[in-house]
């Protein structure tokens, strides 16, 4: 490839619309454009990593057993209205109407394609068990996309879909699948933790995320250096205890106080010289439209994975200003559980507090000395918050890390979730009727390229894996009008690409500064600098974009050299 016959845009200055590193440099070094909010156009060089990173993918799930299929983006919302996915997808997923009044949706993903698919199939055990995946393009109508292709309302997703007789055959398949994942994103040089998660939307029992720590990711994980243990702060179970080291009190009666405007924790807390720890936050949510509270102490949020999963709630949302002074007769910011005439959920901590801080159901008022138990019952005592770093790891009791990460992957065991509604069902070996038993598996190819570029960049641009790099080596000739230096950078081209390497040549009319500015930017892994004093030498300079080591070598070894950089 020449870089006269092809398209690189890269720019000097970060765009103004990018808040993330990945999005600045896909952008600068010329691998993405915008073309309209949440969508983007790959240009070449990013065209060409999105592409080498597919292959990865489709080269380990079909290791893994994987039979590659690809299905339609367009949808019929009957499939979806079986599986009541329909109205919990809401307004994340495109619909239009066409010519005939039939309306149709753009995919956001396949689970009821594939298993109809499969229902219309499959008739006898003989049939699996089966895994089908595909790589398509998805859609979304994300509120607020972001961080370039990181959130966006169109991308590339590798779906896959395992299908089995019983549990036993599932875990195999979803076996095969996670380690496939394991090599996926060490092939592709992504520095990923797999931690436990929760299914959400996707449904089923237990699920994973590959997720790449990164202070840009939207996630949170917690990692215990002790035992590994990592999880999703969604599900990571958090410790009931406070450990603070005080005198054992005697409840006392409450009382109430003025707290005029005071509606947060920390500022009733400081209002009130009292530690937050020592308040009950009393929060109004609507359960699958019933009103319920649930109570976390002063300094913890509420977890409403947890809370959602706990009541088997199909929905859960905060209540609004109008619903909490409905429902308890105050304003917003000053609800407790004390004489509140709704069934209360408590988290474990604030089960032994004693002559807590709680709302009065009163504006601007709130209640000392509230006690649980003595002055009101909680219907279910459960885990309903979020881990924080100063909790012990929920496995060994260690210390935790807590880290924000970005989501490059997603393994799911969903059982009968959708054989069920969509009648995928088979004969066994005698002849009964059985349900298929389902796993599903994705990866956002996008993903892979951005979270490389956050965890893999300096402030010159990006250090691309030799795996997934748009071209592993550049050829720069220091000047383009010398026709020696000019020859000597082309006949090295041409044996390198003899030598299979994948290689550009800068053959621009640009001056060096700006050659090797854009080299570095786009990060390739190989630079090879055909120089006047060194050719004079019968030498060249090949140097190594991820350490910056740079050696001389005879113009005669430079495949060589350029292999032992490459890693080959």
């Amino acid at each position: 490839m020449r870089w006269s016959n092809t398209f690189i845009p890269t720019l000097k200055e970060d765009p103004q619309d990018a808040e993330a590193i990945s999005h600045k440099l896909m952008v600068r070094a010329g691998l993405i454009r915008r073309l309209t909010a949440g969508a983007y156009i790959y240009l070449p060089m990013g065209y060409r990593a999105l592409r080498k990173a597919e292959e990865i993918v489709r080269e380990e799930m079909n290791a893994g057993g994987g039979a590659e299929l690809f299905m339609p983006a367009l949808q019929p919302p009957e499939l979806w209205k079986k599986t009541g996915r329909y109205d919990d997808m809401g307004d994340v997923m495109i619909k239009y109407t066409d010519r005939h009044g039939k309306e149709i949706a753009l995919g956001p993903t396949h689970e009821e394609v594939v298993t109809d698919l499969v229902s219309r199939e499959v008739r006898s055990y003989k049939d699996i068990p089966l895994i089908l995946y595909q790589i398509q393009t998805k859609f979304r109508d994300e509120v607020r996309p972001r961080f370039g292709v990181v959130r966006s309302c169109e991308f590339i997703m590798k779906d896959a879909y395992s299908f089995d007789a019983d549990v036993e055959a599932m875990e195999a398949s979803y076996k095969k699948m996670y380690d496939a994942y394991c090599r996926i994103f060490k092939r592709c040089g992504v520095p990923y933790v797999a931690v436990e998660a929760d299914p959400g939307l996707m449904g089923g029992t237990v699920s994973h995320e590959f997720m790449v720590p990164s202070k840009m990711g939207e996630d949170r994980i917690i990692i215990c250096s002790q035992c590994g243990y990592a999880a999703s702060t969604e599900v990571a179970g958090a410790s009931s205890k406070d450990d603070r080291k005080k005198d054992p009190e005697k409840p006392k009666n409450i009382e109430e106080v003025s707290t005029p405007g005071l509606s947060t924790a920390m500022d009733v807390s400081k209002f009130l010289k009292v530690d937050p720890r020592d308040l009950i936050k009393t929060l109004i949510y609507i359960a699958d439209d019933e009103p319920i509270a649930v109570l976390v102490r002063g300094d913890h949020e509420a977890n409403e994975t947890k809370i959602k999963n706990k009541l088997s709630a199909k929905t859960l949302e905060l209540a609004d200003e109008e619903k909490v002074k409905e429902v308890t007769g105050g304003d917003m910011g000053f609800s407790g559980p004390v004489d509140l005439g709704i069934r209360i959920y408590g988290d474990d901590s604030v089960k032994n507090m004693v002559n807590a801080v709680a709302g009065a159901n009163k504006k601007d008022t709130h209640l000392v000395n509230v006690n649980p138990g003595k002055d009101f019952k909680v219907h279910q005592w459960m885990d309903a918050r979020i881990i924080t770093e100063t909790d012990p790891c929920p496995k060994c009791g260690s210390d935790i890390e807590l880290k924000q990460a970005i989501e490059i992957g997603h393994t799911f065991k969903l059982g009968t979730k959708y054989s069920e509604p969509l009648n995928a069902k088979f004969l066994d070996e005698k002849g009964k009727e059985c349900l298929i038993i389902m796993g599903c598996y994705g990866i956002g190819i996008n993903r892979i390229l951005a979270s490389l570029i956050e965890t893999s960049c300096d402030k010159d641009g990006i250090i691309w894996p030799v795996s997934i790099a748009p071209c592993e080596v550049v050829v720069i000739p220091v000047k383009r009008e010398d026709e020696d230096l000019f020859s000597e950078a082309e006949r090295v081209y041409e044996e390198l690409c003899e030598a299979g390497v994948d290689v550009i040549l800068d053959d621009r009319k640009k001056t060096i500064g700006v050659k090797f500015k854009d080299a570095d930017l786009i990060g390739f892994p190989g630079q090879v600098i055909i120089g006047s004093k060194g050719l004079k030498e019968g030498k060249v300079e090949v140097k190594s974009r991820a350490t910056g080591e740079n050696s001389f070598v005879d113009k005669d070894k430079v495949v060589e050299s350029v292999k032992a950089i490459l890693g080959d």
